[in-house]
């Protein structure tokens, strides 16, 4: 009898395992494949490694007769090697975590018998709580000659670059790979099923990004509705209506993830779930009492990221140790696509605000004019600001290549609701990201 059992070894579920099992509960673990889920082992930080020599390469072209003569090319067997080394070990690590935390681990399936009750390789366990951090997959199209194509693990993967590379769907994965892909010198053709890549990120500087990258040769098809795929000595090629015909060497599938909601016993116990996962209420309780869920599983309309997962464990952590009753409050949550340069963005977007403009104020900052941007030559950036009737700081977007540090830096004042008087109270380094964007505020 342990008295929380996690199915999943993700970030949704060894962050609270690890503190539950350190304040005293008997705690436990199943996984079936690598211990730390997606983003350890074929997700974020794969897809990290191999983006940061694109972003070096981007920084030498921006500084050509600046300072820097060549470009360098990317070594992609070497690269992926790196990748490798950096990531090779961490999901052993990760399940060596668990154990010194006192956390029993289980390898093999978990299949939900009754709301105390998992069953892993033909024996049962109980437990108090059950914990479903069940995560996601890649979408499959159910094309003919689907099966021609590779996913994002696939990718991540790949021992050398393609010459031709076709990627379905332009979200995250899709955008983030068309940079990757395109640096290594690879002819990429991005083909999207409607006609807004990207719908979660502030448009103008989506399609800002788009055009990025069409002037370094990618090409991007929109509205395309597919039919097959066929297999000929050419390559793959990808068909449409209205006689559309793409033929590459590779097709990447980045059409989406879904929920892993199949064979774990959910509908037996008559989980409520819906087509974007499992339906939990405000403490990540589903239907059933005994079960929660946390991560990229459940029914959300907060991003389905990694810090979010890992918010939700450690909440379950506090809640299950008597820390706290209160329902789950979740704080602003930036996101950010790691394309080539990267938008990043928190809080309320200027779409949004846009549309009350007797509520907000929004205010655009072009950086081709800041002298710090100016050092690396980064005239294609921008970042614009969204405040509220008290000139709070409310919402913030950014599209550069230090877009990342210049939203965690204002996540901050949104989360802690800064006014103008306390932000003068910062003093940073001069000169620094933190130092130029601040002033803006």
């Amino acid at each position: 009898m342990f008295d929380v059992l996690f199915i999943g070894s993700g970030q949704g579920a060894w962050n609270g395992a690890i503190p539950m099992s350190q304040m005293g509960l008997k705690v436990a673990v199943v996984e079936s494949g690598q211990f730390g889920g997606v983003c350890t082992n074929r997700g974020c930080n794969a897809k990290i490694t191999l983006d940061q020599p694109v972003e070096l390469v981007q920084t030498i072209r921006q500084l050509q007769g600046r300072g820097f003569d060549t470009v360098p090319t990317i070594n992609w067997p070497d690269l992926m090697a790196h990748k490798q080394e950096v990531i090779g070990k961490l999901a052993e690590s990760n399940k060596q975590k668990l154990i010194d935390a006192g956390v029993t681990v289980i390898i093999g399936h978990a299949t939900l018998v009754d709301p105390t009750t998992v069953r892993v390789n033909n024996q049962d366990y109980q437990a108090q709580k059950i914990v479903l951090a069940l995560g996601q997959r890649p979408h499959e199209l159910t094309i003919p000659g689907a099966e021609l194509t590779h996913d994002s693990t696939d990718f991540l993967a790949i021992p050398e670059m393609p010459q031709r590379l076709t990627i379905i769907g332009a979200g995250y994965v899709g955008m983030e790979f068309a940079s990757i892909a395109n640096a290594a010198g690879a002819s990429v053709n991005v083909v999207v099923a409607g006609h807004r890549p990207l719908r979660g990120f502030y448009q103008p500087y989506v399609d800002r990004l788009v055009n990025s990258l069409r002037q370094r040769g990618v090409r991007f098809f929109f509205d395309q509705e597919l039919t097959e795929v066929i297999s000929s000595t050419n390559g793959l090629t990808l068909k449409g209506p209205h006689q559309f015909e793409l033929t590459s060497d590779y097709i990447l599938n980045a059409s989406g993830r879904v929920p892993n909601l199949e064979n774990t016993g959910l509908e037996q116990l008559h989980i409520a779930t819906n087509e974007h996962g499992i339906i939990v209420n405000d403490h990540l309780q589903t239907n059933i009492d005994t079960i929660y869920a946390t991560g990229d599983v459940v029914a959300k309309p907060q991003p389905k990221i990694t810090p979010t997962a890992i918010f939700e464990s450690q909440y379950l952590a506090q809640l299950f140790t008597g820390q706290t009753k209160a329902a789950i409050h979740y704080p602003s949550i930036a996101t950010t696509v790691f394309s080539s340069p990267r938008i990043s963005q928190v809080g309320i977007s200027p779409d949004v605000a846009a549309k009350s403009p007797d509520q907000y104020t929004i205010e655009t900052f072009d950086y081709a004019d800041d002298w710090f941007k100016q050092v690396q030559n980064e005239v294609d950036a921008s970042l614009t600001l969204v405040f509220d009737q008290a000139h709070l700081l409310v919402g913030a977007v950014e599209y550069s290549h230090e877009a990342v540090d210049s939203i965690n830096g204002l996540l901050d004042v949104i989360e802690m609701r800064l006014t103008h008087e306390q932000v003068q109270r910062f003093i940073y380094t001069f000169p620094s990201i933190q130092h130029s964007y601040f002033r803006k505020i």
